[in-house]
């Protein structure tokens, strides 16, 4: 097989084979793959051989071939990105790259990493929210813009009344009840005009628009601006994949009853899961699927896709995402890395429920690698008595803990209980229970933290991983049991605490209590475990985080994509003028 380089004018690379060594101002592009960002031919940042022979090249041959044949992919040793605000500077247009986020906590947290990340190569940035939502994250962009980043908000009022939905009623988080999740969208598709309006009025034209896959009026909007639209799931390449073939090939309808496991095609490895565990794609809401139908239309015109992951976690199934969508695909994670000051830590997202201090002053008093964490994200909907179970299997366990709780309509319930037990007097000293927002890369960087109790967003997961914590899995919802999967079986840095079926929204009061309080002692002892098997669930973890922190860093594959990405859309950019 024979893999084709394209040279793209703006990186410095020094490649070595046989201690001879090849610098040339280009950068590469893999034509076979489907993808120009780090494709399994060239370059991983490490030794990966393809069967063919190595033609050597001279410097000059270098810079003024208009391709290059390689057939052994060489270790990229060091890349030198030349800064793009230089390369920018020499060109009339500067970029622009809009981000439109689902007005949801679990999607704009990504995004707004995504936009300073984006904003440190050089480009402009502008993430569209509310003045709501606007709030959570105001500090933390004003802080960027200290540094000299180019980072904004956009703010565009929400309809809440028109659309007939409470008064700052904003984000998905708040939304009261799921048969109002409809006028929530037609809220949000009232954003496109305003929107539309501002970019037109704007000094700096939109260059990209990186919008949630849930908005499809964006690929409208990408089609009047005559700019790319690249699709933010919020997913890892595995689930997307293992989504994308369970589609295609249908083997879920052939399955005698939904928690008969069945092995997911296509990807791979070998990976099982059952119909149950699919996500809320799989099942049929007749009130919805229209805008499920819009969504997948609009992703279907998409330019690329950006994914908050890197390649080594992914096992192959970036590649393979990429050739099976025909689309390009940019691995440009973990974006949380992103901060790295303590008042970054402290602020992302939304303000802390509890003292940060006080938080770090009881980590700090615990041994290292010691405490349990335990977070069911920004959407858990679990009824009062299986947070009951929760509480009683983490005091069981008999470990430290802290325990974020979100509150919410049935959170007076579950707090009767907690006064009437006195469950926050047992557990003094031992147990800190954060009542709604809790600054999670701040804990989970935190030396003292062993253990991970995670509802297996895929936020939280790569958290998990860039901390190099190992994890107990908690799945339930959307594509949750798919990155179950992936940290049990494929990454082998979690254990399950033994949920079968998923809590859609809705479905809490007839789904109950899944998970007893013995089951979650089990996991937690299990994980904790001081053994061989615990003690390599460990090290990979470490390995997992080494990884990600590289991927981060100049010169890393996140870095890299980042700035190979840039350079599409101003060629892209350059192309929409000719």
């Amino acid at each position: 097989m024979q893999i084709i380089l394209e040279l793209v004018p703006i990186f410095t690379f020094e490649l070595t084979r046989s201690n001879t060594q090849y610098t040339h101002q280009t950068a590469a592009k893999c034509t076979n793959c489907v993808s120009t960002t780090m494709c399994v031919h060239f370059p991983k940042f490490k030794s990966r051989t393809c069967q063919a022979n190595f033609k050597k090249t001279s410097r000059n041959s270098l810079n003024n071939a208009k391709s290059l044949s390689l057939g052994l992919c060489l270790p990229v040793r060091k890349i030198y990105p030349r800064k793009l605000s230089e390369t920018m500077a020499a060109n009339p247009r500067r970029l622009h790259f809009v981000f439109v986020p689902l007005l949801a906590q679990g999607h704009m947290i990504p995004m707004i990493d995504m936009a300073r990340l984006l904003s440190e190569h050089g480009v402009v940035t502008s993430l569209v929210t509310t003045p709501h939502n606007a709030y959570r994250f105001a500090t933390s962009v004003r802080r960027a813009q200290a540094t000299g980043l180019h980072v904004n908000l956009i703010e565009i009022p929400f309809p809440c009344e028109e659309v007939g939905l409470p008064l700052g009623c904003e984000n998905l988080d708040s939304v009261p009840s799921r048969n109002l999740i409809r006028n929530f969208f037609r809220g949000l598709n009232k954003l496109q005009h305003p929107l539309e309006q501002y970019l037109q009025q704007h000094d700096l034209p939109p260059s990209c628009i990186i919008s949630d896959k849930c908005l499809s009026w964006t690929s409208q909007m990408a089609k009047k601006f005559k700019v790319p639209r690249l699709v933010f799931h919020g997913m890892c390449c595995f689930s997307l994949l293992s989504s994308h073939y369970v589609k295609l090939y249908k083997p879920h309808l052939s399955v005698k009853s939904d928690l008969e496991p069945f092995v997911i095609p296509g990807i791979p490895m070998r990976v099982e899961i059952a119909k149950a565990q699919l996500p809320g794609a799989f099942v049929t809401l007749p009130d919805l699927d229209d805008i499920r139908d819009e969504m997948q239309e609009a992703e279907s015109s998409a330019y690329g896709v950006v994914v908050n992951t890197f390649l080594e976690l992914e096992h192959g199934c970036v590649e393979e995402y990429s050739k099976a969508i025909n689309k390009k695909v940019w691995c440009i994670g973990p974006v949380s890395l992103c901060n790295r000051d303590i008042l970054d830590k402290i602020e992302r997202g939304n303000k802390a429920s509890t003292d940060e201090t006080k938080l770090l002053e009881w980590l700090d008093s615990k041994k290292t690698e010691s405490v349990i964490y335990a977070c069911l994200g920004s959407q858990c909907r679990l009824v009062p008595s299986q947070l009951i179970e929760l509480g009683l299997g983490l005091e069981a366990s008999e470990r430290p803990f802290i325990w974020v709780i979100k509150t919410g309509e049935r959170f007076p319930e579950f707090e009767k209980w907690l006064l009437e037990e006195k469950f926050e007097e047992r557990i003094e000293g031992r147990g800190l229970l954060i009542k709604g927002w809790a600054p999670q890369v701040l804990i989970l960087s935190h030396p003292a933290i062993k253990g991970f109790i995670t509802h297996c967003g895929w936020n939280s997961t790569i958290e998990g991983v860039c901390s190099g914590v190992p994890m107990i899995t908690w799945p339930m919802f959307a594509e949750q049991f798919f990155n179950e999967k992936l940290i049990v079986e494929i990454l082998r840095i979690g254990v399950r605490v033994g949920v079968e079926l998923p809590v859609r929204w809705g479905d809490e009061e007839k789904v109950g209590v899944l998970v007893k309080k013995d089951q979650v002692k089990s996991a937690i002892e299990q994980l904790m475990d001081e053994g061989e098997e615990g003690e390599n669930r460990r090290n990979r973890a470490r390995e997992l985080e080494t990884i990600s922190q590289s991927a981060m860093e100049s010169g890393g594959a996140a870095h890299f994509n980042i700035s190979v990405l840039i350079q599409d859309i101003l060629e892209q950019s350059f192309h929409s003028r000719d």
